[in-house]
């Protein structure tokens, strides 16, 4: 599909990706831009219009729907990460059900919401909002990283059954980007515009997964060798 006129709805927007996917949208001649945050308020760029949102509430994502239904691209963005001490420790269910609330169960009951919405607008598109978490666990991220996992097959689900209404729905994969989330890490992280970016180029060509990065490329280029990434983890990564 062309971000051209396009209308998009963007969860999690108030800072960081989300941001950077309505600034995108904006700059590739979308029409309109909503912006899903928990708090509205007054938005200082033209053609974003803020809409209440929380994906861990039904209620709210359903009025969303109702609100913005000339929407024609969903951007799953949402997400929280918290950082586990160990995989063994009492507090680890707890954490992760924190974590799935938002990461998958959001990203469910969002696509659930907007499908009908972009099938009466000849099927539009989805992205979702991604990791190379997805393919390989770090200790710390455990919990963040089942949610991902969760997330990919999920979305692979969604691609196969929104075929039909001719619903794009394109996964998209990075490793850490430079923002609020993994602010006081020392690591390479990709630029948020950067992302944003790569992720409508490749609505726009028809792609169906992007991955950003050197490294996301490299571990999910592992899964099918005999030493896959997942089992044999880099020092630092």
């Amino acid at each position: 599909m062309d971000i051209k006129d396009s209308v998009v709805f963007v969860t999690g927007a108030n800072r960081g990706l989300g941001l950077a996917f309505a600034q995108a949208a904006l700059k590739r001649g979308a029409r309109k831009v909503y912006a899903g945050v928990r708090a509205p308020g007054k938005s200082q760029t033209p053609g974003i219009v803020q809409v209440k949102l929380d994906v861990t509430d039904p209620a709210s994502i359903a009025q969303a729907a109702a609100q913005c239904g000339d929407t024609t691209l969903l951007v799953n963005n949402a997400g929280i990460a918290r950082l586990n001490s160990s995989v063994l420790d009492a507090s680890m269910v707890d954490l992760s059900r924190e974590i799935f609330d938002t990461n998958y169960y959001g990203t469910v009951l969002v696509s659930q919401a907007f499908a009908p919405v972009l099938a009466r607008h000849g099927g539009g598109a989805i992205i979702n909002v991604l990791s190379d978490a997805t393919w390989f666990a770090r200790p710390m991220l455990a919990a963040y990283s089942a949610s991902k996992s969760a997330t990919w097959s999920f979305t692979n689900a969604l691609r196969i059954e929104l075929r039909s209404q001719k619903t794009a729905v394109l996964g998209l994969h990075v490793s850490f980007m430079d923002t609020d989330m993994t602010h006081g890490f020392d690591m390479k992280k990709t630029g948020p515009a950067v992302v944003a970016e790569a992720a409508l180029a490749g609505i726009e060509a028809g792609q169906e997964e992007v991955l950003v990065d050197d490294f996301t490329r490299q571990v999910k280029g592992s899964l099918a060798s005999a030493q896959p990434i997942y089992l044999d983890p880099p020092e630092i990564a």
